[in-house]
């Protein structure tokens, strides 16, 4: 079986040899290879019954690695399940031309920022208005930048509880069975927010040209770029709502802490190529098989690794963590939903919840692990 682990091991030191990495990158590929490694050290493990041993390596936990986020993941479903209300919930996705990528490239903190920022703007501002809900609502908003086959395809998926809090905070209003706001009302308000965002980041001269993006950097040129993205529909969609509040959190975690290529996608790999799985949307949702040579993928793959500290997982209006204690509460207590105390598990506690397993006790004679020492990076 291909692992992640296996392509970087073998393609990382010529792809970081001959192309140009951002210092995030760097460090997701040092964190994939030594992943639960010696390289990161250890713990040497012992049975008080049998006398086994056992030897457990550190993870890395850099979010870009397909071994790590499971747990965090677990957490995170535990969080939010503690916050749900009993109305529908929809999912929307926020995309962006192609025509745009080139200023995401060069600049991915900031355009990343602007796209949450026009997409949560887009939401909350219209459903304050009567005419669709007349509320204040709430969205949790996760960042993805590619697409099934690792191209570069930044978008966010949204989660929008249907009905939000009053002007007044004393009621709650229950939207629609359906979406409450048009789709083509979210796509143009959500077009003309962002464009005019990206203009005034021009404007303020905080974009930076580079690479693909060169062609935009006279005035000219880049105002023809947004005159041509304004008279394009822009994509925005919208899914059925989920049968119950607890599907929006299971729903939700596949997209929360995921990684651009799991280990499970990888067919194969030789000297100069990996090949993986992925689905064809524009085909039936059909899984098909994609050979790219292997300096190909792993450029593809850099593309998605996050600047550092970027939080990809974000929460907007009574579930902003200022609102979080006081606005959602209400909304909790308005619809008589039971306020449940978050629960924090330990490790080996999520980990006997994803797995049954519990890694205190031997499998051989159900005695006890006695850590023996610690392992320091490289030993043993």
């Amino acid at each position: 079986m291909i692992e992640l682990p296996d392509v970087f091991s073998h393609f990382a030191a010529p792809f970081l040899a001959s192309h140009p990495v951002h210092v995030e990158g760097l460090k997701a590929a040092k964190a994939i290879v030594h992943c639960r490694t010696a390289a990161l050290g250890g713990h040497l493990h012992q049975c008080d019954s049998c006398d086994d041993v056992k030897i457990s390596y550190n993870s890395c936990r850099n979010r870009n690695c397909p071994k790590c986020g499971n747990l965090k993941k677990e957490q995170w479903i535990l969080d939010r399940s503690s916050e749900l209300l009993p109305v529908p919930y929809f999912h929307t996705v926020f995309t962006v031309p192609h025509q745009l990528n080139p200023l995401f490239l060069a600049n991915p903190s900031l355009m990343y920022a602007l796209l949450f920022k026009a997409a949560s703007q887009t939401l909350t501002k219209l459903a304050l208005d009567k005419k669709f809900l007349g509320a204040q609502i709430g969205v949790t908003m996760v960042l993805h930048t590619w697409g099934q086959n690792l191209s570069f395809h930044p978008h966010v998926h949204c989660i929008v509880p249907g009905g939000g809090l009053s002007p007044s905070g004393c009621s709650f209003v229950q939207s629609r069975k359906k979406f409450f706001i048009p789709i083509k009302v979210l796509s143009r308000m959500f077009r003309g927010k962002l464009l005019y965002l990206v203009k005034q980041a021009f404007a303020q001269q905080k974009l930076l040209f580079t690479g693909c993006s060169l062609p935009f950097a006279e005035e000219s040129s880049f105002q023809a770029l947004l005159d041509a993205l304004y008279a394009m529909e822009w994509v925005v969609y919208c899914k059925k709502p989920f049968k119950t509040p607890y599907h929006v959190v299971q729903y939700l975690s596949r997209y929360t802490h995921k990684t651009a290529i799991y280990n499970n996608r990888l067919v194969a790999m030789d000297d100069a190529s990996v090949t993986f799985q992925y689905r064809d949307y524009k085909d039936q949702s059909k899984v098909k098989s994609l050979k790219l040579d292997a300096m190909e993928f792993m450029r593809r793959f850099m593309l998605h690794v996050l600047p550092s500290g970027f939080q990809r997982i974000r929460y907007y209006g009574f579930l902003s963590n200022c609102n979080r204690k006081t606005k959602l509460h209400t909304c909790l207590r308005i619809t008589r939903t039971p306020i449940k105390p978050k629960v924090k598990l330990t490790a080996k506690e999520l980990i006997l919840k994803l797995t049954g397993r519990d890694l205190s006790i031997c499998p051989s004679c159900s005695g006890n692990w006695c850590q023996l020492t610690t392992l320091h990076p490289s030993d043993g």
